[in-house]
């Protein structure tokens, strides 16, 4: 009889310390207009309370959105993270080490458009410790269209944005690619990745190279690679270093920050 105490106890205690199905994150809810929210993995690093963390928000691909938000964790930083990475690295700049605060909207139907981005930035910003001169968004498939559509809507979201990284980007409306200006005026960097078997994505990163270029040189970086509309597992993973500055996208982004 002590022993089957013993073993339930161990049990509850093993149950009590193991990781929830979520893991690193909290589900939470984030507005996007006046009325309505969408679901949303959260992760915040552990720190002191007075700390403050560079957010990265999170755009996922049109397969996954809908209403079932483990999903997430099939590609992107969320998966990264539930397999363990660790989402922190060095500044280049001024040589410290940075933990990120990553949000992850669920979509119910393809991706997060730049007017729910700005509700979801005003209360986040609000209810957890974010440094608001670090604000970087990164998305793949229709993550990187949502990337690129809250980069070219309006001046006033184009300049909150630290930096971006779009990923296997889709077209988007036409309207969009005659406003790079806003993202010259603001001097956005953008890392973008596109695949060499992927020719309508790699196309459409083009012309955004070539539309953010005619404004303001200097801003762009693109990694062209030989995969088809896949191979962001690669990208996001903390180990990844480009062969041209020897730097992964999370050390990348950090080089850029916003004024408060």
């Amino acid at each position: 009889m002590k022993r089957v105490l013993i073993l339930a106890l161990l049990i509850v205690v093993t149950m009590a310390g193991a990781p929830g199905p979520l893991g690193d994150f909290r589900e939470i809810k984030v507005p996007t207009d006046g009325w309505h929210t969408v679901p949303a993995l959260l992760h915040v690093p552990q720190g002191s309370a007075k700390e403050r963390y560079p957010l990265i928000v999170c755009f996922h691909g049109r397969s996954i959105a809908g209403h079932d938000i483990s999903k997430l964790f099939r590609e992107g930083i969320p998966r990264q993270i539930r397999e363990g990475r660790k989402i922190q690295a060095v500044n280049k700049v001024d040589g410290k080490m940075y933990k990120f605060i990553v949000l992850a909207p669920l979509a119910e139907s393809w991706g997060i458009n730049p007017s729910q981005l700005e509700f979801i930035l005003n209360d986040v910003l609000k209810k957890y410790p974010v440094d608001s001169s670090r604000i970087y968004l990164t998305g793949y498939s229709a993550g990187g269209w949502c990337t690129l559509m809250s980069m070219t809507d309006n001046k006033r979201l184009t300049t909150r944005i630290a930096a971006t990284v779009p990923m296997s980007p889709p077209p988007m409306y036409p309207e969009n690619y005659g406003r790079f200006k806003l993202v010259g005026d603001a001097g956005l960097h953008s890392w973008y990745f596109a695949g060499n078997a992927e020719p309508q994505f790699l196309e459409n990163s083009l012309r955004c190279i070539d539309s953010t270029n005619h404004y303001q040189k200097g801003l762009i970086k693109l990694t062209r690679h030989e995969k088809a509309h896949t191979g962001w597992h690669e990208f996001y993973d903390p180990a990844y270093r480009d062969s041209t500055d020897n730097l992964n996208i999370y050390e990348w982004m950090l080089q850029y920050k916003r004024k408060k």
